[in-house]
């Protein structure tokens, strides 16, 4: 019987060359202590609950689909089926029914790149380098990588863009804690720290991605607006109103002048309570 018809995995078809699989004598059981971890495995954040979940329906039902491997020396490295593995050893089985395949390590990472991709099993940040290490490592275009893995252009150049976020925020997104939206938003702002700030105000006010998108379509206009202002000369008494302003609101406080005895005054909040504290001490009741 063909390997082919046990399958492996959406897309993995695509990917393996014919003449690879027709070598292959079939499902055959594997000593689990002799299965080792693809080093090059782009998903690096498993949950613990789904992992879980899992291993109880392995008890019930067993492992329905094979794991993958490659032999590698004495043992054998996974090409796909990692968190099956995860799954069986936590629960101790001995085994597993496993398809070994002579396959060489680029076509090892390119289909365990793309198996986790198509089944949607990485989080964005682990998709998007992902994305990154196909193109640089296998030399091909965006185009040429949506093909293979069935998506927009546009969709692999956004999800890759997510790589331009500050660390922390990129491991909100790892963790689940703010949503790919969020992050895409979040690019608007090319400060690192303003970055984080904003992924912050996210998790404590529970904002929308159109309310961020709001809130930084806000602060690139006040920021634009500030570079229109022309610079103050320093004034002694300005500066003083300014640090008396600020000690006495517990904030920052800016003093901008446009013309001649004209201008504005700025006062800075930082969250939802930060403005309430505010306006309570401007005895202004919303």
């Amino acid at each position: 019987m063909a390997v082919r018809k046990h399958g492996l995995g959406k897309g993995l078809g695509a990917l393996i060359p014919d003449e690879t699989v027709e070598k292959d004598e079939g499902i055959t059981k594997i000593d689990i202590n002799m299965i080792m971890a693809n080093e090059e495995q782009p998903r690096k954040y498993f949950d613990d609950e789904k992992i879980a979940n899992l291993a109880q329906s392995i008890k019930e039902h067993g492992i329905i689909q094979p794991i993958v491997l490659r032999k590698d020396k004495d043992f054998y490295t996974i090409v796909a089926g990692e968190r099956r593995w995860r799954a069986a050893k936590s629960i101790g089985l001995k085994e597993v029914p496993a398809i070994v395949m002579d396959l060489s390590s680029k076509q090892v990472l390119e289909i365990s790149l793309i198996e986790n991709i198509q089944r949607e099993d990485l989080n964005p940040i682990e998709e998007a380098i992902a994305y990154r290490k196909l193109i640089e490592e296998f030399d091909i275009t965006q185009e040429e990588l949506a093909i293979k893995v069935g998506k927009s252009r546009t969709a692999i150049t956004n999800s890759m863009r997510l790589l331009n976020l500050d660390k922390r925020v990129q491991d909100y997104l790892i963790e689940g804690i703010i949503t790919e939206g969020h992050g895409r938003a979040i690019l608007g702002i090319s400060d690192y720290d303003k970055q984080n700030e904003i992924a912050q105000r996210i998790i404590d006010e529970g904002l929308s991605v159109r309310q961020v998108e709001a809130l930084i379509k806000s602060l690139n206009e006040s920021k634009k607006e500030k570079k229109n202002i022309v610079k103050q000369q320093y004034d002694p008494h300005i500066n003083n109103v300014k640090d008396k302003l600020e000690s006495y609101f517990g904030t920052k406080v800016n003093l901008l002048n446009n013309k001649k005895n004209k201008g504005k005054i700025e006062i800075e909040f930082y969250s939802t309570e930060d403005l309430n504290r505010i306006l309570e001490i401007l005895n202004i009741d919303l």
